[in-house]
């Protein structure tokens, strides 16, 4: 996948970034091409190698129509999670490292059913957080809105599946 400087990018369990820079470096004792990305929500600097970009899952943000595939699933889709919880957290793990923008909506919507069922642990408390803030990162980007108001589509979204949102970070 080829991207050029001020593409934004999925960088997968980190969020939205905007490539900075296509630069070569001498990391390994071999010119190496990079991109260097910048993490808006943190102010994050990440140098990827341009031959790693598959391997590492990033990826173009999602398009405005795929958010309303999101919305729509968060709404009405099914979840199912393993009833371990061990293997519960390594599923959701994974799918978080995956980086698809549909993975990232599953985990959050399986971890807010079991949460009003019990309450998670503090593990799994820092994995809705943490899908609950790249997806809405995701959502503002691909809709042009700000967090804000992408929060508020996705509690207005989740409040009509009987879901309570996160609060907000």
């Amino acid at each position: 996948m080829d991207f050029h400087i001020g593409d934004k990018v999925v960088y997968p369990n980190q969020g939205v970034g905007i490539i900075e820079q296509v630069s070569n470096c001498n990391v390994t004792g071999q010119p190496e091409m990079f991109y260097l990305l910048k993490f808006s929500s943190s102010s994050m600097r990440v140098m990827v190698p341009t031959n790693s970009v598959t391997n590492i899952g990033l990826r173009r943000v999602c398009r405005s129509r795929d958010v309303s595939g999101i919305l729509d699933f968060l709404q009405k889709g099914r979840c199912r999670s393993a009833a371990d919880w061990k293997d519960r957290f390594k599923e959701n793990s994974e799918k978080m490292r995956a980086g698809s923008v549909q993975q990232v909506a599953e985990v959050l919507k399986t971890l807010l059913i079991l949460n009003q069922e019990k309450p998670l642990s503090f593990r799994e408390k820092r994995m809705l957080d943490r899908a609950w803030t790249l997806l809405v990162d995701e959502v503002a980007v691909a809709r042009g809105v700000d967090r804000q108001a992408a929060e508020g589509l996705l509690v207005k979204t989740l409040t009509k599946s009987n879901l309570k949102a996160p609060l907000p970070s």
